[in-house]
């Protein structure tokens, strides 16, 4: 059938429609949702641009932090809580990217990414994934991004010959980015992993 395992009931007159392999429609619903909360961020900024402000402390207090810390993994997590999900909870970024969350990595590709997955950058000085954000938009070339703790002039817009990004500049708020594809190292699906 190609649109899954779905089932037609005739009840009483009305056609019911019975969706066995998950909630296809919540997981849509549940996406539209992230979008609009993540999406009425972009613009929020840093007091002074050490990592402060009203509402960067409520990301960071999401996740038990307290302070002037790196926060795009707060503001991932805090998003997600906002949306009534109980998980990420996490202010590290490689910790976003659990094996069984993986849906697509660049050196293997896998599932397109669609909105509300998060993605995630990695530094080769830290030898690690050291940034993430959403997914808002996905194609071969580009990825739409929202995204906390980096900034429309700075931070990391383009990748080396190897793929690997360049950093331009710290972070100061909440935007939203047109990122190449081939500066994001792995996208992890919360909302489902397939």
């Amino acid at each position: 059938m190609g649109i899954g395992f779905i089932e037609l009931f005739w009840v009483l007159g009305f056609v019911v429609v019975k969706d066995p392999e998950g909630q296809r429609g919540e997981k849509s619903a549940r996406r539209e949702v992230l979008r609009r909360i993540y999406s009425a961020e972009v613009g929020v900024r840093e007091a002074t641009g050490k990592n402060d402000g009203p509402r960067v402390q409520q990301y960071l207090h999401m996740v038990g932090r307290r302070g002037n810390y790196s926060y795009c993994s707060a503001f991932v997590s805090w998003v997600f809580s906002k949306a009534g999900m109980a998980e990420p909870r996490t202010a590290w970024s490689p910790t976003m990217f659990p094996d069984k969350r993986v849906i697509w990595a660049r050196a293997v590709g896998g599932h397109t990414p669609q909105t509300g997955d998060v993605f995630g950058i990695y530094f080769q000085e830290l030898k690690r994934i050291g940034h993430c954000g959403f997914v808002d938009s996905w194609n071969e070339r580009w990825c739409i991004t929202v995204e906390a703790n980096t900034s429309d002039t700075g931070s990391i817009v383009a990748a080396d010959g190897f793929g690997n990004p360049i950093r331009a500049g710290p972070g100061e708020g909440v935007y939203r980015k047109k990122r190449l594809v081939k500066t994001i190292y792995k996208v992890a699906g919360w909302v489902s992993n397939k």
